[in-house]
């Protein structure tokens, strides 16, 4: 079965769970922004959080949306304010997963995003795991065995 890691991580949460992906030889497509948020770790949830509570889409660098010889899509994404991360809004705006396993890994502060599985448990049909920071917290990646 061929299978794909897409993520993106903006304080390395999501390095790590791709590491887990890597060692089980899925192809991996770290998701990239075209433009960074502030510097300041305070600006940078405040900005992502409003952003995301707006749903938007951010400008990505050359991402390979072709996914179709792909059977199983695994999707990691940061929690901003309740959401999936703007990055992965546009990959999931521009992916069609018609007919793939899927697969959630949100990885937040809080541990808990219960606005973004709402939106994925209305939209796909799919497995999501929660991680409560894994750069922190590495006994959480014991989830994804599961």
């Amino acid at each position: 079965m061929n299978k794909l890691f897409i993520y993106y991580s903006l304080t390395g949460n999501g390095e790590l769970v791709k590491e887990y992906y890597e060692n089980l030889e899925y192809e991996i497509r770290k998701v990239e922004v075209k433009r960074n948020l502030p510097k300041s770790f305070f600006l940078k949830m405040m900005v992502g959080g409003m952003l995301a509570g707006m749903n938007h889409k951010a400008k990505l660098k050359d991402f390979n949306y072709d996914i179709s010889s792909f059977e199983e899509i695994i999707i990691g994404s940061p929690i901003w304010n309740g959401r999936l991360a703007c990055p992965i809004n546009t990959v999931l705006k521009n992916l069609n997963l018609d007919g793939k396993k899927l697969k959630f890994i949100l990885y937040s502060g809080g541990g808990s995003a219960p606005k973004a599985i709402k939106k994925i448990n209305k939209k796909y049909d799919a497995e999501i795991i929660e991680l409560k920071e894994p750069k922190k917290y590495k006994e959480n990646l014991k989830k994804l065995s599961k």
